[in-house]
């Protein structure tokens, strides 16, 4: 009893009163909104509105009290040296993650230092794919190197994920392959209605009805119909009309970012690879007479292979910021903190749930601070080198509109895009529709090993129903996380409930699913995949031109020096290759999945320590099996000439750009 009284006094401190400005020494948890974002009192370009709330819905964030700003007393002022950006004492990084980040800073700025002197003084105009390929080192493997030149050491490591030939464009086959095996593998969905509608509101946005027919795919489905194509399930999909066309006009008022809402059109082959067939290109409907929608299909000339190329740029532009703004920021980083951040207030540390859970809570309310002020705050990374500028955040709220927890475990999230069906005869109980499909193949084995470690330690704990709904912190937490972590949403109807140990193993192995092996996914392979800015651009500078534009001849004329106009700046993809190197890069303390540093807190529980063990012995067998499967030529989005394995999944990894190891939290 003496201990039951102390661990509620101390939950009742950490709640604190809702009140003050919280200070680095502090250990309060308590909850505000994303209003700290902008800075009105810099300008009126630089303020940005509250997400949370029922016009913004959004995840909320933790409470920090700075004091509003002079113009907006809704909004809190920025953190500065004298208030600096508040992170309860628990949740702060370490010292040797700490210098992990600042190391990385200052490896981003020397590799800068020289490319930035260097184009200060000449201009910045790109004459070639040649000054693009001069940024990087000469050799991949640099033990060929053993004496690295002067100008070598301030140039990047060459990606080891995307083959740059002479052409230095996207290829049809790494367009395909990297929806499945790239950066953003979870944006994929299968085409069940030809032709695609939006969903939007006809009367703000225009005709809902695509522009995509029949005789623009029929050529390229090997003699099918597209209704035959469908009901065989051979059509796939990557769709951003809806998330980019209510902020297109305010995108492309900017000089230099254009942007289209894309809608691409995939084959699944005999090959088991995707091949794209069709590109629609959207823009706002500004004028009747002038369609504002386009499809551009596979090339059969030179005009139409450039035209091409410049299709798949934008929709890898809109991929990159739907990416990391939706699947890398939303789905993972803010929506897991209400859940660290309830559990921190109703969950004491001797809590049985609370220790499963720490160790996938780790760094992630610091990396989410440190984001609010560095990364998605007004004029900050993303606005400064994504096509979606100040509008990105909004684009968000948008998307969480839409966001199900009940959908976020990866046999759910498959089902839902119809990359799965439910197959009891299967050993994860799904059956893949594309076989060869490596993030949903690998994710499967470490989601069926998270679920069973889950289920053994639930069911040790909790034998039946009643110890669930006689456990009041238990339930305090999750009721707490839904109904105010996530109160924008906290009326829907599919919110999991939590009445059974099968209801918390489901809600318990979604959250440790989503901290580890879907965050790694998303994140630890943003250099390798994204920082040959040629094959996926952030953003690009200039729309396709039709034959009526004023730019229609340049663009014939010189059609490489349009797609290179059409690209960030030299310096400008310098300073996004030292981000993407940093947020890809594992720090030397970095705790995988499968390591437990302490074990020692079951010693009177041998049953939950032998799990342990054998959730560990089986993230090494999913290792090997992942090396197995990248050997294996049948499967020809992981193996293949000139076809980087797919490691991201792979469980373990050095410190560094390793393009694999999945942490057991979101901790970068």
């Amino acid at each position: 009893m003496g201990l039951r009284e102390l661990r509620e006094k101390e939950l009742r401190e950490m709640r604190g009163n809702g009140e003050g400005v919280s200070v680095l020494s502090d250990r309060i948890y308590d909850y505000d909104v994303y209003n700290d974002l902008g800075n009105p009192d810099k300008g009126l370009e630089f303020a940005r509105p509250d997400l949370g709330g029922q016009r913004r819905p959004y995840p909320r964030r933790c409470r920090t009290g700075r004091p509003s700003t002079n113009l907006d007393p809704k909004s809190e002022s920025p953190a500065n040296e004298m208030m600096p950006m508040y992170v309860p004492r628990d949740e702060a990084f370490s010292d040797g993650k700490r210098r992990t980040v600042d190391a990385g800073s200052r490896k981003g700025m020397m590799n800068n230092l020289f490319p930035f002197f260097k184009h200060s003084i000449e201009g910045d105009p790109i004459n070639s794919f040649a000054d693009i390929n001069n940024l990087y080192k000469e050799s991949r493997n640099r033990s060929n190197f053993p004496v690295e030149s002067t100008a070598d050491a301030f140039k990047f490591d060459p990606p080891n994920i995307v083959s740059r030939e002479a052409s230095c464009c996207l290829r049809d086959d790494e367009f395909g392959r990297f929806t499945l095996a790239g950066m953003n593998p979870i944006s994929i969905e299968r085409l069940k209605v030809f032709p695609p509608v939006s969903k939007l509101d006809p009367s703000i946005y225009g005709p809902t009805q695509s522009a995509l027919r029949e005789e623009h795919l029929i050529s390229h489905l090997d003699g099918m119909s597209v209704q035959q194509a469908i009901e065989k399930k051979k059509l796939f999909t990557l769709d951003y009309h809806d998330v980019f066309l209510p902020f297109l006009s305010s995108i492309n008022a900017h000089p230099n970012r254009k942007a289209y809402a894309t809608r691409t059109i995939f084959l699944l082959t005999q090959f088991g690879t995707l091949k794209p067939i069709a590109i629609e290109l959207s823009l706002p409907s500004m004028n009747p007479f002038k369609p504002s929608k386009q499809v551009i299909t596979p090339p059969v000339d030179a005009t139409s292979n450039w035209q091409w190329q410049l299709a798949k740029a934008h929709v890898c532009s809109n991929d990159s910021g739907a990416h990391e703004l939706i699947q890398h920021w939303l789905r993972t980083h803010a929506c897991m903190e209400p859940f660290i951040i309830a559990a921190r207030r109703h969950l004491s540390v001797m809590h049985p749930i609370h220790k499963l859970l720490h160790p996938h809570m780790r760094y992630t309310m610091d990396i989410n601070a440190r984001a609010r002020e560095l990364l998605i705050n007004a004029d900050g990374i993303i606005e400064s080198f994504f096509s979606t500028k100040e509008c990105s955040m909004e684009i968000t709220s948008l998307a969480y509109k839409n966001w199900r927890f009940d959908m976020e475990s990866l046999p759910a999230d498959l089902i839902r895009r119809g990359i799965a069906e439910q197959d009891p005869t299967e050993p994860h109980g799904i059956k893949l529709l594309i076989e060869d499909y490596p993030y949903a193949n690998d994710g499967l084995l470490i989601w069926s090993a998270i679920e069973r470690l889950v289920k053994d330690y639930v069911n040790h704990y909790y034998p039946d129903s009643n110890s669930i709904r006689s456990d009041s912190e238990l339930n305090t937490w999750y009721y707490e996380s839904i109904n105010v972590g996530h109160a924008d949403l906290r009326h829907e109807t599919w919110w999991p409930k939590l009445s059974t140990p099968d209801d918390l193993v489901s809600i318990l192995a979604t959250l440790i699913w989503i901290s580890s092996a879907k965050h790694a996914a998303l994140n630890f392979g943003q250099y390798h995949y994204g920082g040959y800015v040629p094959v996926r651009p952030p953003y690009m500078r200039r729309l396709i031109p039709n034959e009526d534009d004023p730019e229609y001849s340049n663009f014939v004329s010189d059609p490489e020096g349009y797609f290179l106009s059409s690209l960030p700046s030299l310096k400008e993809m310098t300073s996004l290759l030292s981000v993407l190197d940093m947020l890809s890069t594992h720090s030397d303390d970095e705790e995988y999945l499968g390591d437990r540093k302490e074990l020692s807190t079951w010693r009177g529980n041998p049953e939950i320590i032998e799990a342990f063990y054998r959730f560990s012995t089986e993230m090494k067998a999913i290792e090997k099996e992942i090396d197995r499967r990248n050997s294996d030529p049948k499967l020809r989005n992981r193996c293949g000439a000139g076809v980087s394995p797919y490691q991201l999944l792979v469980p373990f990894s050095g410190p560094g750009v390793s393009c694999r190891g999945v942490p057991n939290s979101i901790s970068i």
